[in-house]
């Protein structure tokens, strides 16, 4: 009867090895960065991953060490076998369910499942269409064969263990079951330090997807949901007055003023102003900032025609951080985002309410829900005159999974703005580039894969701003506009970039219309620069105040050090003229810095992220 006693290292040996087969499966549909790495990088994956697998396998292992104390007392009428049976299969079909979905989302985002998804849930219909590009046959595959190889190994390893409780005394086998149980704390915490574990305990790679990899998925997306609405200060690593001295070069004009020679665009100070978002327009298919060629004709038009930036960045990786970067100049934050939070974009500087202080009559424009992420009420509280969004339109009309496509919405903007009270501001949001990048004109583009039906999707979205400047070029408002194109965010897309790549960061931002001057057209500026300072240029342009937007700069006027700054998942990228520079807030070290890049920018890029964080948290 003794061998009844096997149970509880079996069961935690059980879901130990179940864990290390999902982390397998994860290298496996990720072989293309699984294969370039070393074999000793390959062992610390499952090596410096197993503290963090063994602190899941506590946690999911107390239900069924209870359960056994429960059936010691209570004795042959307790079913125990079913009830660890029943446990085990739902839980373990609901790791089964995150890891293949995890597998997916890492690919599209770049980091493992955590509490992101969650924000979507008011909007199902757009997390559908979000997935509607993933490979479900693969991954139904994935799942089945996860699951098989989790009931193979618990029948293997746990299913023959015999759990009845007679002869054995009831009191002894429950105190047994209790050390059992109270042993479980070890590995829990993972281990006797002072500190319970962490992801920094398991990264130990200058690789991010290695450590990436290394992380147990159920612990990753538990500890998310557990802190997401904990903001805590994590980001302090200098005073505060070393890290004001620091950031201040990043905002400090070489000039007390302006040289009004270069620095005004416009012909007239009251333009009506449109401003154009475009959903993931990445640098990287836009050839008038070194992209590929052919992709967005109308907007390298624009581009010839207006003011170019060429060295511009988001400040992050989704569209709501693009939203809150370009429309209130406002820093993304690692691993969160303040869109979640009204009582704190409530406190937030916005374009919209700038301009409405002096007349101007203001509409977004959307044709997907705007409920998604959270946007509405970050808009609301801006105070937009008008929103539409995807129910504004009628049901034949929502010809996309997201919504509208993007030649109707167009074809709305049109329309509303010949009877638009002037000066306006209209914001208009493209959605047909995004994912599952569904078009409803013929490819241009040969291909199957996702990255041609990225660029196919990418082209249809300039067809259909070519198909709008062709109209709004006949309108009287037309010659005292001004036309703002800039991406919401880039893409990994072509080209797969990692979730820190500055080249998935990388970004146009257009300045045209009839309200630019004649010398202004052509411009190119040089002038290295983020989301976050767009909201400062339009307005030093419109001779409106600047001051409350405190984290944005004229990129007109140049400054002591241009910089710009980004976050991904839980990490920055800071660049500056000297080059990048990449560090990683949870193993809180460098991940590459470029030849040229001294220490300082380190600090610098650290200081950076410690006040607009704080900036964050006071709000």
């Amino acid at each position: 009867m003794k061998n009844r006693f096997q149970f509880q290292w079996r069961y935690f040996l059980f879901w130990l090895a179940y864990f290390v087969v999902a982390k397998a499966l994860f290298l496996l549909y990720h072989f293309s960065k699984t294969a370039p790495l070393p074999a000793t990088t390959l062992a610390g994956i499952f090596g410096y991953g197993l503290r963090l697998d063994a602190s899941t396998t506590a946690y999911l292992s107390v239900v069924p060490f209870i359960l056994f104390i429960l059936a010691s007392l209570i004795g042959a009428r307790f079913p125990l076998g079913p009830l660890v049976r029943s446990y085990t299969a739902v839980v373990g079909l609901l790791v089964a369910l995150l890891s293949v979905a995890d597998l997916e989302l890492y690919r599209v985002w770049g980091f493992r499942l955590d509490a992101t998804p969650l924000q979507y849930l008011s909007s199902p219909a757009e997390m559908a269409a979000s997935a509607g590009s993933a490979p479900l046959l693969a991954l139904g595959l994935a799942l089945v064969g996860l699951v098989t190889v989790g009931v193979l190994l618990y029948n293997r390893i746990v299913g023959k263990i015999p759990l009845s409780p007679s002869g054995f005394g009831r009191g002894r086998a429950a105190l047994a079951g209790l050390l059992y149980t109270a042993l479980l704390v070890v590995p829990l915490r993972g281990g006797l330090q002072q500190i319970p574990v962490n992801q920094s305990d398991v990264y130990f790679s200058a690789v991010p997807f290695a450590n990436h990899a290394a992380v147990n998925l159920p612990w990753n997306v538990a500890n998310s949901v557990r802190l997401r609405d904990k903001n805590t200060d994590r980001y302090r690593f200098l005073p505060d007055s070393t890290a004001a001295r620091l950031v201040r070069p990043l905002y400090t004009y070489t000039q007390p003023a302006p040289d009004s020679t270069t620095h005004i665009l416009l012909r007239s100070k009251r333009p009506n102003v449109v401003f154009i978002i475009l959903e993931s327009f990445t640098s990287k298919l836009v050839g008038s900032v070194g992209g590929e060629v052919g992709v967005t004709p109308n907007l390298d038009s624009l581009a010839r025609t207006g003011v170019l930036f060429s060295n511009m960045y988001a400040a992050g990786d989704r569209s709501q951080k693009g939203l809150v970067a370009l429309l209130s100049g406002f820093p993304n934050q690692p691993n969160n985002s303040i869109i979640k939070y009204p009582r704190k974009t409530e406190q937030l500087a916005h374009l919209c309410q700038s301009l409405k202080q002096v007349g101007y009559s203001s509409h977004y424009y959307y044709g997907g829900e705007l409920a998604f992420a959270n946007m509405k009420s970050y808009l609301v509280t801006a105070g937009y005159d008008n929103l539409t969004e995807r129910d504004d339109f009628p049901k034949s009309q929502q010809n996309s999974k997201w919504g509208a496509h993007d030649h109707v919405l167009f074809e709305r903007v049109l329309h509303d703005l010949e009877s638009q009270p002037q000066p306006f501001f209209s914001t208009i949001f493209t959605l047909s580039s995004h994912e599952p990048f569904e078009i409803p004109i013929a490819r241009k583009f040969k291909g199957t894969d996702e990255t041609a039906l990225f660029r196919n999707s990418v082209y249809y979205t300039d067809w259909a701003l070519g198909r709008f400047l062709h109209e709004a070029r006949r309108q009287p408002w037309y010659d005292n506009t001004l036309l703002v194109l800039v991406a919401d965010h880039g893409h990994q897309l072509p080209g797969d970039n990692s979730v820190e790549d500055p080249a998935k960061f990388r970004i146009p931002l257009v300045l045209a219309g009839g309200a630019l001057r004649p010398e202004a057209r052509g411009r190119v500026v040089s002038a290295l620069g983020s989301q976050t300072d767009v909201a400062a240029t339009l307005l030093a342009q419109l001779q409106l105040p600047t001051a409350p937007y405190r984290w944005s700069r004229d990129l007109l006027r140049p400054v002591l050090q241009p910089s710009a700054f980004y976050c991904y998942t839980d990490g920055f990228g800071f660049i500056t003229p000297a080059g990048l520079l990449l560090f990683d807030n949870i193993s809180r070290r460098e991940i590459s810095r470029d030849a040229a890049v001294p220490a300082t920018q380190l600090q610098q890029g650290q200081a950076y992220e410690q006040l607009t964080y704080a900036d964050y948290l006071a709000k």
